[in-house]
């Protein structure tokens, strides 16, 4: 008898509808995840639960009405090809299973179906790229917290992070090989944000401003996500021979000025401000376009852009069901 091995995809998550009522339950699960706003559990829940959420969720669902398609949440509908499209490249003995960090389809009853299957080992590979506490460790430590409960543990491999897997970076050039680069004016590079000092954490001595993590990946800024951002962009504009004073590293979906910088935003309206009229935006650290590629990036910058004098900001795609994004999972799945 052949031994099956369980995979299981994890990708951040999305409202069940863009109603008012599912985008206030997701924007309540995820805010009041202590990895993804890291301060102290009573000003957390009033923070969350009191001011962002209730003023919030109304805003949010007007922006994913706009979002949403035929298909739903394009989040979950590429996260289910992903999943149909790996089971395809990958063997009779590996089964894959998608799960959401967030809301539906949850880890809990996602791993619960796992189990029934008495699985020899599973395999968790969480959708991002680069490291990051409130994405790939939070969806680490849920699963974490789930199988805990097991009274069989199967053997468990976690996949924490492979930005510089050569198939996954071979995926991003060939997304932007679609345009002519020489026809932007400059080329961004944006990545969602974190607060400081949530990269500072991954530091035992200093900060990370203390390290050069733009410019070298290190043993002590190999799990930095800034470092491992900037050493993304690296190797992609190596590939597409993009010369150092035609493009920026920035960060989006900022909620405070003691995020990671520069910020997004900021760089778009300098952009525009200094008279160039087309730029060019990846999204590197999504691996399913979202409300944060498509809508913040596509609609609300270049909005930003056509107000400070530019006319065209110009998403590249992310990877979404790229066959070499499927390759690139097939390739860690085997690895391990």
């Amino acid at each position: 008898m052949k031994s099956k091995t369980g995979v299981l995809l994890v990708n951040l998550g999305t409202p069940d509808s863009p109603s008012v009522k599912d985008v206030r339950s997701y924007l309540s699960q995820f805010l009041n995840d202590p990895r993804v706003i890291d301060i102290p559990w009573l000003l957390r829940k009033i923070l969350v639960n009191l001011i962002i959420v209730p003023f919030r969720a109304p805003k949010s669902a007007a922006i994913y009405k706009k979002l949403w398609t035929a298909n739903g949440s394009p989040l979950l509908f590429y996260s289910k090809r992903v999943q149909a499209l790996l089971q395809e490249a990958l063997s009779s003995e590996y089964e894959v299973h998608l799960a959401m960090r967030y809301k539906n389809p949850s880890i809990p009853g996602v791993l619960e179906i796992m189990r029934k299957q008495n699985y020899e080992r599973i395999i968790i590979l969480p959708m991002f790229p680069q490291y990051a506490s409130a994405s790939t460790g939070s969806a680490m430590e849920e699963v974490m917290r789930v199988i805990r409960t097991w009274w069989t543990i199967p053997e468990l491999k976690f996949i924490s992070q492979y930005y510089d897997n050569p198939t996954f970076i071979d995926a991003l050039e060939e997304r932007g090989r679609q345009y002519d680069l020489d026809a932007y004016d400059h080329i961004l590079f944006s990545y969602h944000g974190l607060p400081e000092r949530q990269v500072d954490k991954v530091y035992t001595a200093g900060l990370c401003s203390d390290h050069n993590c733009e410019n070298e990946i290190t043993e002590e800024n190999k799990f930095c996500y800034k470092a491992t951002c900037y050493a993304t962009t690296r190797m992609l504009v190596a590939r597409l021979n993009i010369p150092a004073d035609k493009y920026t590293v920035c960060f989006q979906s900022r909620l405070d000025k003691k995020w990671l910088e520069p910020f997004s935003d900021k760089v778009v309206e300098a952009c525009g401000r200094k008279g160039m009229k087309k730029i060019l935006v990846f999204s590197p650290a999504f691996t399913a376009d979202c409300l944060e590629t498509i809508i913040e990036i596509g609609d609300e910058y270049q909005d930003l852009f056509k107000a400070h004098g530019g006319e065209k900001v110009q998403l590249v795609e992310s990877l979404n069901d790229h066959p070499l994004w499927i390759k690139t999972l097939k390739e860690l799945v085997l690895e391990k």
